[in-house]
């Protein structure tokens, strides 16, 4: 047998029922499990309006300490339509001019907001642009494409963060470039770069994220500093799709084993987390030219 449902106006009618034929409040009350305050209430409501009153009542304010009184509000409209290329300031001056002293003049938020709610405000502004990505290479030659990113920050034994930034080689898979940086700031970038740059020579492209500073989200292109930079000096830039991190996977990879060799546990200071990530690299770089010299030796 299925459950019978009861709303709360037949609970209410119920109630009210068993009063007019002359059971107790007090019984009521415990048996419903409400307080008699509540009864009472219950019952001077139907008293005075009938069956409607034991329905469930809006829980919205009689009236709003704030509201706007709705003369003013179609003065407001009416000013706007006036002077159709006026905004919220001059709206205000104009109703100061034209309401006598006893009237509460609204502030400029509040006017805006009423041109707003009545559709009089233009929405000038464009949807800012969202990186896409571009088109990637296939850097089959050593510096025909490097790969540049930060490996997530972690903190040092003096309470520091280390923001670690990583370039390798896409075809050799040779770590370039690991330094134990303060911060993502462009000025430290730059220097980090350059310094590469005069080692290593220049590649043909880097690729990169969208993040700061390979990136800017407010400029042109999404160019920063950086990329402007690297754009001068005869570099193609090539940036990943936002949330693939496998179009740079490669250098993803290295993080990971980066992570484990270097990071647990973390150095005390930047120095001793720098002195970590350079014998990381020596390490990669016997392992490679070990590769380098054993195909040598199949291929003869």
């Amino acid at each position: 047998m299925p459950w019978k449902e009861r709303s709360v106006m037949d609970e209410r009618l119920r109630f009210v029922a068993r009063l007019l034929e002359g059971e107790e409040m007090s019984f009521l009350c415990r048996e419903f499990g409400i307080s008699r305050k509540t009864g009472y209430k219950i019952y001077s409501r139907y008293k005075e309006n009938g069956l409607l009153a034991l329905t469930d009542r809006s829980r919205r304010p009689v009236r709003y300490g704030n509201q706007l009184p709705p003369q003013v509000e179609s003065l407001i409209v009416c000013c706007k339509e006036e002077k159709p290329h006026w905004g919220a300031r001059k709206i205000r001056e104009l109703l100061i001019r034209r309401l006598p002293d006893q009237v509460r003049i609204p502030a400029n938020s509040t006017i805006h907001a009423v041109l707003d709610r009545h559709g009089l405000v233009k929405r000038m502004g464009k949807r800012r642009s969202r990186p896409q990505g571009t088109l990637l290479s296939n850097g089959k030659n050593p510096n025909d494409l490097w790969c540049a990113d930060y490996k997530g920050e972690f903190m040092l034994g003096n309470k520091r963060y280390c923001y670690p930034l990583t370039v390798t080689d896409y075809a050799l898979r040779y770590l370039l470039l690991c330094e134990a940086l303060e911060s993502t700031r462009e000025d430290l970038a730059f220097i980090a770069f350059e310094r590469l740059f005069k080692d290593r020579g220049l590649p043909q492209a880097i690729r990169s994220d969208n993040g700061v500073p390979f990136a800017s989200a407010n400029s042109l292109f999404h160019l920063s500093k950086l990329s402007v930079w690297w754009l001068r000096l005869g570099i193609n830039i090539e940036r990943i799709k936002p949330g693939h991190p496998q179009q740079n996977g490669r250098h993803e990879r290295m993080h990971l084993t980066l992570k484990k060799e270097t990071t647990r546990p973390p150095g005390m200071n930047s120095l001793q987390q720098q002195d970590r990530f350079d014998a990381f690299i020596m390490l990669l770089f016997h392992i490679v030219w070990l590769d380098i010299a054993k195909n040598l030796i199949l291929e003869t």
